[in-house]
């Protein structure tokens, strides 16, 4: 099997991998395959569902998700008409014994919706999907903003067992800094108000590496999340994507667009102090950006716990995987072009939502290749004999060099031979270790794409 050449690059910050191939690597599929014939062998009875909003009420800075600033009358209105078709389309395509055993709604943010959209989106999920929201894992995104007393009871009421708050920062010059303008009055009333709808786990988004952040700063913020007791927390270093606010700020190569090796060690000094200060209080550490409270109520899989296949995904920024296709709609960072976007997807028919419009094929070698790099990059890591029953062979046989030279780092552990596991500096690293082990296929056609 052909091996990942090396990455040139010493950035502990290369990407953030949260799935693979990255979307950059998606192109137009020219036969545009129906959903009916993807889905026809495919295991059907545990899948994942994910329903995407591509509004926002500000865009951070440091942001390139696919989303808008605010809809025009009517947007949102005709946005759920059109996840209404295709849910209804990707139904069809599913046939008999389609089965949900989790479910996310993400953007975006989804409660930007009001708390009537809201309910017509769990709706779309259960009554046009079959997705049974009170009988399974059901995560929200939202933002101190958004996140009303209305719009929560709804998702309380229809079962939603998690919330995710993007706050980032409880110190407002650094979340003006980041281009994300919020009071922290305005979060402490909104985390009291996801308390009070009794959601069983609130999750804190933070990020470390912002603009005049010092470590006291850092472990302030961490405190203030504390105060609340999430059951999760998320730490994300801070990055610098072109076409983003930031990114704007900073068009040319330096400090705050990659390359500056004290802004990385900066970077790595506080998610250090910020690991040791939730390990010392309670948290376990579930991989580089997540951390739950040792005595947290259970969810379903890790956000990075993406091995498998079976995600139908549904809105104009979702994925979908199966087995030998990745497939999506088109992707896009500039506003005009999400704009675009949005206003194609709200005039798309079912016929055009019964077949696939952009992907990656998954080969057998790039199947393995994710199940390696996603597994290895969750803390319990891989276990070599669930890769053999799966593959036929040993992660070893397959991505020798890459393995060795992540041991060479010091960042494979060695203390359980039942186990592919990285160390606790082999974590730190993540963002390093996933694009080694990007395919030069997938390496070479995100080199390539045009960014819009």
């Amino acid at each position: 099997m052909t091996t990942a050449e090396p990455v040139t690059r010493t950035s502990p910050y290369q990407h953030y991998v949260y799935a693979y191939p990255h979307k950059t690597a998606y192109r137009p599929l020219p036969d545009r395959p129906l959903l009916a014939e993807l889905w026809a062998s495919e295991p059907k009875d545990a899948l994942s569902l994910y329903l995407h909003i591509p509004f926002c009420e500000v865009r951070c800075g440091f942001c390139n998700l696919f989303t808008r600033i605010g809809a025009p009358d009517g947007l949102t209105g005709a946005y759920l008409d059109a996840l209404e078709r295709q849910a209804t389309a990707v139904r069809d395509a599913l046939g008999e014994g389609a089965r949900f055993a989790t479910a996310a709604f993400g953007g975006g943010t989804p409660t930007f919706l009001t708390a009537t959209e809201l309910e017509r989106l769990c709706d779309i999920a259960e009554h046009r999907m079959g997705a049974d929201l009170r009988a399974v894992p059901l995560s929200v995104e939202a933002s101190p903003a958004t996140a009303t007393a209305d719009r929560l009871a709804v998702l309380a009421d229809r079962g939603a067992t998690r919330l995710s708050l993007g706050v980032q920062s409880f110190v407002d010059a650094e979340a003006r800094a980041a281009v994300r303008p919020q009071r922290r009055a305005d979060v402490e009333a909104a985390l009291g108000r996801v308390r009070e709808a009794r959601i069983p786990v609130l999750n804190i988004d933070l990020i470390y590496g912002i603009d005049g952040q010092t470590e006291q700063s850092w472990l302030h913020s961490l405190d203030a999340a504390l105060t609340w007791r999430p059951e999760e927390l998320y730490l994300y270093p801070l990055y610098v994507r072109p076409l983003t606010g930031l990114g704007r700020r900073h068009p040319a190569p330096g400090p705050r667009t990659g390359g500056d090796p004290a802004w990385d060690e900066r970077r790595l000094t506080l998610y250090r102090a910020g690991r040791d200060h939730l390990l010392a209080r309670g948290y376990t550490q579930h991989s580089m950006r997540m951390f739950r409270r040792a005595d947290a109520p259970p969810q379903g899989a890790d956000d990075y716990a993406c091995q498998t296949d079976g995600m139908i995904g549904l809105g104009c920024g979702a994925r979908s995987y199966t087995s030998g296709l990745h497939y999506s709609f088109d992707y896009a960072v500039d506003m005009h072009q999400i704009r675009g976007i949005i206003d194609d997807y709200v005039a798309g028919d079912a016929a055009g939502f019964a077949r696939a419009q952009v992907g990656y094929p998954m080969s057998p070698a790039e199947a393995r290749r994710r199940h390696l790099l996603q597994s290895l990059l969750q803390a319990d890591g891989l276990r070599p004999d669930d890769y053999r029953d799966r593959f036929g062979s040993a992660p070893a046989d397959d991505f020798g060099p890459e393995l060795e030279r992540f041991a060479d780092r010091g960042w494979l552990s060695d203390a359980d031979p039942t186990a592919l596991r990285l160390t606790p500096e082999g974590l730190a690293h993540s963002d390093a270790v996933g694009p080694e082990l990007f395919s030069p296929a997938v390496r070479t056609a995100m080199a390539a794409y045009e960014r819009k």
